[in-house]
């Protein structure tokens, strides 16, 4: 009996120093982020543009990396310039807040509306596989916000497949 009483004691004070270490463990250093390679960026826009010309239509599209910064930007032969920059402001909207472009009603209807850089139009959505977030993708040039998504979607689903793989 004394000695299962010391076993138990001793299991206790085990688990509370084990309990402890774990507590006051150092931070890591570093942190491994995933990022997408360039290959895999540009699959994503090229699916967009192909998409968008299925239906007809030249868009600009733009993929951003999960800090929003770009990292491919096409434009189709007869797109005008301006629907690059409006494909990486989106792309960077819907990063910024894990969401379509879309689905941020209520935040276009904030002050956050007004700020630099943001643009609260359909057209983008997250690249998330795995409880990842990769990034965005954003188009714009099509006569609706909603064809802009869906060819962004398109983008999106074209690796979202194998992301989830890896």
């Amino acid at each position: 009996m004394k000695n299962q009483k010391r076993r138990a004691a001793i299991a206790v004070l085990g688990m509370t120093l084990l309990g402890a270490g774990a507590v006051h463990a150092a931070p890591p250093l570093a942190i491994g982020i995933k990022r997408l390679t360039l290959e895999t960026a540009l699959k994503a826009a090229q699916t967009a543009i192909e998409t968008c010309r299925a239906k007809g239509i030249q868009v600009g599209v733009t993929v951003v990396d999960r800090s929003g910064q770009p990292q491919v930007m096409l434009r189709d032969v007869l797109a005008p310039d301006l629907t690059v920059r409006v494909s990486q402001l989106k792309a960077y909207t819907a990063v910024s807040f894990n969401a379509p472009t879309s689905a941020l009603d209520r935040q276009a209807q904030s002050s956050l509306a007004h700020v630099p850089g943001l643009l609260f139009s359909a057209g983008a959505v997250p690249i998330a596989a795995g409880g990842v977030l990769y990034g965005a993708i954003g188009v714009s040039g099509a006569p609706s916000g909603d064809t802009d998504e869906a060819c962004a979607k398109a983008g999106a689903q074209a690796i979202e497949a194998d992301l989830d793989m890896q």
